[in-house]
């Protein structure tokens, strides 16, 4: 079993590249930008035909949010386009492909948690492409895995938590969004799953079910929470003000409600997701061991 991780450097990646030696009978490539340009199909085809991956799993993304709105052809090269090549290509060997997605494919009206079901409609560059790179991967690859994802954390990386430990020992205060709700999802919860999936399609091919699925970790929360539970498990005194997103202009908009319900995906794969809190701990106390 040989498995292509693309986007290695990332947060998902490198959880993925830790989360490996679990698996010495499988094979793993990863490479990022440095190794192969995803958005050159010529050179994808040829690395498919060099490496012949059984499966590949797409970590890579544009994930500069406000960025994107003043970036739109790299965004969509990267978000769109990448995904389409590399599901093009990963049918060519039959192999299967899990692409990466977000919440912010939705814009955030709801008051329910998202369903895969329910109509998308997102806000800006960012969102708009990600869900462009959806349709493209499964219209290319019948064997085409979607899996959702948001506000994602991980002891590497740029990330919210890691922002947070760094301002909490700075300063005395800080202001963070109360208004806008979701779930921290711990990246190596996300690896788990991945390779939890892998190893399903692997153990019972017949039982293989390509679609859209949702994956956060469990429970709800606002920015303002996110950041007291931090300050709480990593014993840090800064005070946290709750205050509206209006106060934070962005030049992206972002879904102020974008829980995900994950049923399909857990009924499907027989997966267990932990509660979102319960994860953090896990990853504070491995920021503070490094």
């Amino acid at each position: 079993m040989k498995i292509l991780i693309t986007g290695a450097y990332g947060q998902l990646g490198n959880e993925l590249k830790e989360l490996s030696v679990n698996y010495p009978e499988w094979q793993f490539l990863f490479t990022d930008v440095d190794s192969l340009d995803i958005t050159n199909e010529r050179e994808v085809e040829v690395f498919f035909l060099e490496n012949d991956p059984d499966f590949v799993v797409n970590c890579a993304a544009y994930t500069a949010v406000d960025k994107a709105e003043s970036d739109e052809e790299t965004t969509r090269k990267v978000n769109a386009l990448a995904p389409e090549i590399l599901a093009r290509a990963a049918k060519q060997q039959n192999a299967g492909f899990i692409h990466i997605s977000t919440d912010y494919v939705f814009n955030g009206n709801s008051f329910l948690p998202y369903t895969e079901n329910n109509p998308v409609q997102p806000l800006g560059v960012y969102g708009k492409t990600k869900h462009d790179g959806e349709m493209r991967s499964l219209d290319s690859n019948p064997k085409t895995i979607i899996i959702r994802t948001s506000w994602l954390y991980s002891s590497y990386g740029n990330n919210f938590v890691k922002t947070m430990l760094r301002l909490g020992k700075e300063r005395e205060m800080l202001k963070v969004v109360f208004d806008q709700i979701g779930t921290p999802t711990f990246a190596g919860d996300l690896a788990k799953a991945i390779l939890h999936i892998i190893k399903f399609y692997k153990d019972d091919p017949e039982k293989y079910s390509p679609g859209i699925y949702h994956f956060s970790n469990e429970g709800v929360a606002s920015w303002y929470d996110f950041a007291k539970a931090i300050f709480e498990l990593a014993l840090i005194n800064c005070k946290v003000l709750p205050v509206l997103t209006e106060e934070f202009p962005t030049a992206a908009k972002r879904p102020n409600y974008s829980v995900l319900n994950k049923s399909k995906i857990k009924a499907t794969f027989n997966l267990e997701i932990p509660y979102w809190k319960d994860s953090l701990k896990i990853c504070i106390n491995k920021l503070q061991q490094k």
